[in-house]
């Protein structure tokens, strides 16, 4: 932690810590030990926030996903303990809280983005209790669990907000991890799943569906697209979801429940929105392929706050983090940016409590699995949860926030 001397001015400062920003101190620090970084963070605790789905399908101890900021910022990297307010990049200066405003000469926007839970109604008195709950969240994937534990009949139902949000196969993944536990009790003919989802897909990505839909039939679930929830009234156990037609209008339908897992709306952090180095739709501006600003050279983004059309998940910023490294050196010793971004996400989809379906893909919807003669990417397989639960885990830890980079290297220029 650092309160800032006067005038001091680093050579790389990281807006944000979680896994992008702390991913990109590590690996820097390890290309060149002499640079002066600072990462800008307000939490103490830092989340790996994948495992909270495993969490919500009884298969993870939430208190493995947490561990001390102080105890993940690497070494010779300056934590300044503060809430960004605002960019400055015409002065090179990032607006804090408390202090004096933070210079740099390089600066790496990974503040990540927001979870809207107050723009539904009702979501925030209620969740948490009254069998609403949400995997999108440290402190109520245990509730999910509880629920799903204790549920032997009546209506769940499930939802997925508008995109972008973090990691879209969420929604469907506890889904799918409580009608396995349903079904392993004999309970699951007793109850009735549905997915309502604001999109009109069921993931984004055309290849993956037949396989997903084959476990959508076998646990009977009803999906209901461009269906949004709008409204929870907790306490009478009612849901409100607005649906829309072919033509594009817009009718209210109310629907009760027994359990209700929801999605948060998510958009970008207030300081980037409000902020020069937004884009139209208040993400970080940058070139998809390079990950530089697009107005502002010295400037890069990466992980769930940039306008890259790509999945926004921990996977892509293990990648994004290699990519802006060379090429955030490259551009300071005024040398040619050496990598591409290929857009690379993956989505580990638990469809069943020691199976997954693990998509890997790019721009455009590109399949890019990392291990196609071990894992098919189109079956639900054992050795990709066996990946999902422990070795992503560990790897995260243990690599990407230690600057290991093993597998995270895009195709070269």
């Amino acid at each position: 932690m650092s309160h800032q001397p006067q005038n001091t001015v680093y050579d790389v400062l990281i807006a944000g810590g979680g896994a992008a920003g702390l991913g990109l101190a590590a690996s820097l620090k390890n290309r060149d030990q002499a640079l002066k970084i600072g990462v800008i963070e307000p939490s103490e605790v830092h989340y790996y926030q994948p495992s909270w789905t495993l969490v919500g399908g009884g298969a993870f101890n939430v208190k493995d996903s947490k561990r001390n900021t102080k105890d993940v910022i690497p070494k010779g990297v300056t934590w300044i303990k503060d809430k960004i307010t605002g960019f400055n990049p015409d002065a090179n200066e990032v607006n804090v809280a408390r202090g004096e405003s933070i210079k740099y000469k390089y600066l790496a926007v990974a503040t990540g983005l927001k979870t809207n839970w107050d723009t539904i109604p009702g979501l925030i008195d209620t969740i948490g209790k009254n069998g609403v709950t949400s995997n999108y969240s440290y402190d109520y994937s245990p509730y999910t669990w509880e629920l799903v534990k204790n549920m032997k009949s009546g209506k769940a139902i499930f939802t997925q907000p508008p995109m972008p949000i973090k990691c879209p196969g969420a929604p469907q993944k506890a889904m799918y991890l409580s009608c396995y536990e349903w079904e392993q009790q004999g309970n699951l003919k007793n109850i009735e799943v549905e997915l309502n989802n604001a999109g009109a897909a069921l993931f984004g990505v055309a290849d993956f569906v037949p396989p997903l839909m084959e476990y959508v039939k076998k646990y009977n679930a009803t999906l209901n697209f461009n269906s949004n929830l709008i409204s929870v009234d907790g306490p009478n156990k009612k849901a409100t979801f607005a649906v829309k037609d072919a033509d594009g209008n817009s009718t209210q339908v109310e629907k009760s429940f027994d359990m209700l897992h929801v999605v948060p709306p998510q958009g970008p952090q207030d300081c980037v929105k409000a902020s020069p180095i937004a884009d139209s739709s208040g993400w970080v501006e940058v070139d998809q392929f390079t990950l530089q600003h697009t107005r502002y050279p010295n400037v890069f983004g990466l992980g769930d706050c940039c306008s890259s059309p790509n999945s926004k998940t921990a996977a892509a910023a293990r990648k994004q983090v290699v990519v802006v490294a060379e090429n955030l050196l490259a551009h300071k010793n005024q040398l040619a940016m050496p990598l591409k971004y290929d857009g690379y996400g993956s989505c580990p989809l638990t469809v069943e409590r020691g199976r997954i379906v693990l998509a890997e893909f790019g721009f455009g919807g590109k399949l890019l699995p990392t291990f196609p003669w071990l894992i098919n990417p189109l079956k639900a397989t054992k050795l990709a949860w066996i990946l999902k639960k422990d070795v992503l885990p560990w790897l995260y830890w243990n690599a990407m926030l230690k600057g290991r980079e093993w597998l995270a290297r895009p195709f070269e220029n």
